[in-house]
């Protein structure tokens, strides 16, 4: 009756360094409410933006990655290019002031930093990159280079 959709599986962390679609989650989540309604109880200061999901698809120009962002500004995100071939998308969520008179009954939404990083491969054209942000998506684009072909020349055996 119904047809499921399916996505593409998310490739698990490598530790393989020279695995081009390797992603590198480098900050973990740090303690949850424990159904506890006062604000003092909760570690809001050490926690971080919860596994900031991304999405990375090949085009036939470019490689895309899109990444969740809800509630960020693009001031609170930071992309940049490392080591010539490692992109590097990070940011901050603050923390909201607290009114000390406040009472707070539930407390999900992360605050903190987080860092995604993700090797490219050699047909990315780094100097190229673009990024944007709408509705909390950052998506960054990153063109490809088209990879000259190996020249061929038949060598004559001799004998």
């Amino acid at each position: 009756m119904y047809q499921k959709l399916r996505r593409p599986r998310r490739p698990e962390t490598s530790s393989a360094p020279d695995e081009a679609a390797s992603s590198i989650p480098s900050l973990q989540t740090f303690g949850t409410p424990s159904g506890t309604s006062n604000s003092h109880n909760f570690p809001r200061k050490n926690s971080a933006i919860a596994n900031a999901r991304v999405d990375w698809k090949e085009t036939q120009e470019a490689h895309v990655f899109k990444a969740d962002l809800p509630g960020l500004r693009k001031e609170e995100v930071k992309v940049e290019i490392e080591d010539d071939r490692v992109l590097q998308i990070s940011g901050k969520r603050n923390v909201e002031k607290e009114d000390k008179s406040d009472t707070w009954h539930r407390m999900e939404r992360s605050t903190g930093e987080f860092i995604r990083r993700f090797r490219l491969p050699e047909n990315a054209k780094v100097d190229g990159v673009r990024a944007s942000m709408e509705n909390g998506v950052l998506t960054v684009t990153v063109p490809k280079e088209e990879m000259k072909q190996p020249e061929v020349k038949a060598i004559e055996i001799s004998g």
